[in-house]
């Protein structure tokens, strides 16, 4: 039985407000304000602070916070991402252009602590999204490092990565 901190990050509109009020055994504490920038035509509001939430899954618990996905409110990811166990990024499979942001912030995260992470390709239920393999490239990963599909609305499939990030941590080592 443990405990562990896992950031959830991604560029703006990837779905990590979704993915981890899908999932949370409390009520999510949610920083969303409305958008009042050109990105309000994609949706009305965005994270600005965090997402905070928790899973129990096995023995072992999961502190989820979300960060922001706009750049602006960047000065947020490393002040979340203190003391974490692991990180999930999650890319929308229906964006490619936003691929190579996804890559950036794996950059990103892995330079503030060396800790397991895995790729989300999000949306992965929508006609038109890229493949694994496609989001493997456009974000280079290696092929050491988990690429999984997901869909953050449904919780089995939030439940399948959080499972897959459990058993990264306990192989650690």
């Amino acid at each position: 039985m443990a405990s562990f901190k896992v950031v959830v990050t991604g560029p703006f509109n990837s779905g990590k407000t979704e993915f981890i009020k899908t999932i949370s055994d409390i009520p999510v504490v949610s920083t969303e304000k409305k958008i009042t920038t050109e990105d309000r035509g994609i949706k009305a509001v965005t994270t600005v602070a965090m997402d905070y939430g928790r899973v129990a899954l096995g023995g072992d618990t999961l502190y989820l916070y979300g960060t922001p996905g706009q750049a602006r409110f960047d000065f947020m990811w490393e002040i979340l991402s203190g003391e974490m166990n692991a990180f999930i990024v999650l890319a929308d499979s229906t964006d490619p252009p936003s691929f190579p942001d996804v890559a950036d912030l794996i950059s990103l995260f892995s330079g503030i602590s060396p800790v397991p992470y895995l790729v989300v390709a999000n949306k992965s239920d929508i006609a038109g999204a890229a493949r694994l393999q496609d989001v493997r490239r456009g974000t280079n990963m290696p092929s050491d490092i988990t690429v999984m599909p997901a869909v953050a609305t449904q919780k089995s499939s939030v439940r399948q990565v959080l499972l897959q990030v459990v058993e990264l941590l306990h192989n650690r080592g």
